[in-house]
């Protein structure tokens, strides 16, 4: 996905200024696709200047609309049906985990629990989202009904990562278990022998 496409997509539900862009995006992008003000506003330029969205009205104190021209809807459909999706190959939690034997298991577990609390907080904030959602009285506008869709993945993802977290912090416990019964030159309890 792309800040262009998403801009795309949002001015598929009518003419918006970039501050009301940047709303949409701090309410319900946020957690898909980031932006900042100066990201969004740039990009607002440069698909003016391709032709993609036009200025529909121009209010007090140079306050644009833009609004989607046919040449920007038909962009937004070409990725939609035959860009394939960018697969995110990396992970740089799952690499820090792959070497987390370097640390000790308390670390490591430390690690792992904040892991876990990163995605119970994000997935606090995605309940956040769907509760105002719920209120909004655009149910079955397509937008929301899609969003809906891709906030539920967010949830679901979210919950997922936190599980796992959970998980692999307690089989952390059973390796510093088993590594501690084992060691050599101690009497199973980890103590050394003298």
């Amino acid at each position: 996905m792309s800040l262009r496409h998403a801009v795309l997509g949002l001015l598929t539900e009518g003419p918006a200024s970039g501050y009301d862009l940047l709303k949409v995006f701090e309410a319900s992008l946020a957690n898909v696709w980031p932006a900042t003000q100066s990201q969004l506003y740039g990009e607002l330029g440069r698909l003016a200047d391709a032709g993609l969205i036009e200025v529909v009205a121009e209010g007090p104190r140079g306050r644009k609309e833009y609004g989607l021209t046919e040449a920007g809807l038909a962009e937004l459909r070409r990725w939609l049906i035959e860009v394939e999706p960018e697969s995110f190959r990396r992970t740089d939690m799952l690499l820090r985990v792959f070497f987390l034997g370097v640390v000790s298991p308390e670390q490591a577990q430390a690690y792992l629990r904040e892991q876990g609390a990163v995605a119970a907080r994000g997935r606090e904030s995605l309940e956040e989202i769907r509760s105002t959602v719920d209120k909004g009285d655009l149910e079955n506008a397509p937008l929301a009904v899609y969003g809906r869709i891709a906030l539920e993945w967010g949830l679901r993802f979210t919950a997922m990562q936190q599980e796992w977290a959970e998980w692999a912090a307690r089989q952390v416990d059973r390796i510093g278990e088993r590594h501690t019964a084992a060691a050599p030159g101690t009497d199973g309890s980890g103590q050394s022998r003298p």
